[in-house]
């Protein structure tokens, strides 16, 4: 049974969350606290499988609670639920930046937290977060292995500039992914020679953030795909949350975005999988799959049915660097992955498969 420990300053939530999490037989809420500052005394000297953090909390806040907890060095698998979670996408953000492993909507009234749709969510959510990877504290970077990533990606660019073809580049992750896609776009350049398509499964309103966030530390284009939208080279398309991303061709050669409102697929909507399968009659040489981090399978049927009509190259997310090893792995066992390479290599493999204008 896994130990939890939840934080909310509202008795009545706790009382509330605390139910659900203990009728279902794989949890039990073994400590409680109504601030960080609590918590933060609970994490200094308990271990526990995970913790369900509020936001907005007197005393320190959830926030506060994540920057504790990464500058004193002490893991903790966190999943925020909040009613911030929802309208406040920037705070959600900063939230997974710190260290928070997943997050779920938490109504404003306790009534609602009853409904089946939340409790479900909530324990879903709770159960991924219990079995991902005790984040790990941001790497010390000298200034050698600065230099030694700097000319790894320059030699990427060099022999990228020889690669002929007309490519895509096809992302999936998940949990855990907002974070390790800081480590995959930041290193690729404004001029790669492919488009990128990039579904991470966030619902409606966290996927314009995340665009937002990644594109303000990139050299290369973020942005959140638009219906109709063409596609361009040096440019990476992140599907928005709540429909499925599709690329289909248009006129002169060119290809654009299509949002399709199929039920969820694997569980999830964007789904990855009909990303891959729209490329299946695209006129593309070759389509760069990438697989990052992530609990479940998505990508990997899609990938299969791709492959019956395209070249594909498959590039999947080394273990030890994932949160969660679900999709990553799916496709290593399907036998689909060309390359199996750690987070901080992706955007050079990316580089050497479709290279540079």
């Amino acid at each position: 049974m896994k130990k939890i420990l939840v934080v909310d300053d509202s008795a009545l939530m706790r009382r509330v969350i605390c139910d659900i999490i203990n009728r279902d037989e794989r949890f039990q809420v073994v400590a409680k606290a109504k601030d960080g500052l609590e918590a933060l005394e609970l994490l200094s000297k308990n271990t526990y499988d995970a913790v369900v953090l509020d936001v907005n909390m007197p005393n320190m806040s959830g926030l506060e609670l994540l920057k504790e907890l990464r500058d004193r060095r002490i893991p903790a698998r966190v999943m925020m639920a909040s009613t911030d979670t929802k309208e406040g996408a920037k705070t959600t953000m900063d939230a997974l930046e710190l260290g928070a492993l997943d997050f779920v909507h938490k109504p404003s009234n306790a009534i609602d937290c009853r409904t089946e749709v939340f409790q479900s969510e909530l324990l879903r959510t709770l159960e991924v977060t219990t079995i991902s990877r005790l984040p790990a504290f941001e790497k010390t970077f000298t200034a050698e292995s600065i230099k030694k990533t700097k000319q790894v990606t320059e030699l990427a660019r060099k022999h990228g500039s020889s690669i002929k073809g007309n490519k895509i580049v096809a992302i999936a992750s998940s949990t855990g992914g907002p974070k390790a896609l800081h480590s995959v776009v930041t290193r690729l350049p404004k001029n790669l020679r492919a488009p990128v398509v990039l579904v991470q499964h966030m619902p409606p309103g966290f996927t314009h953030s995340l665009a937002e966030r990644l594109n303000s530390i990139s050299e290369i284009t973020i942005s959140e795909g638009i219906e109709g939208e063409t596609l361009e080279c040096g440019h990476i398309y992140i599907a928005k949350g709540g429909a499925h991303m599709n690329v289909v061709s248009k006129l002169g050669g060119k290809y654009m975005l299509h949002y399709s409102d199929e039920p969820t697929r694997e569980g999830v909507k964007p789904c990855a999988n009909y990303m891959y399968e729209s490329l299946r009659n695209s006129a593309f040489d070759e389509i760069v799959c990438v697989v990052m981090t992530g609990m479940g399978a998505d990508g990997t049927k899609g990938i299969l049915n791709l492959k019956e009509k395209k070249k594909v190259h498959v590039i999947a997310q080394e273990q030890s660097t994932c949160a969660v090893y679900g999709m990553p792995r799916s496709v290593v066992t399907a036998g689909l992955a060309d390359q199996v390479v750690p987070l901080e290599q992706i955007a050079q493999e990316i580089i050497l498969n479709v290279g540079v204008k």
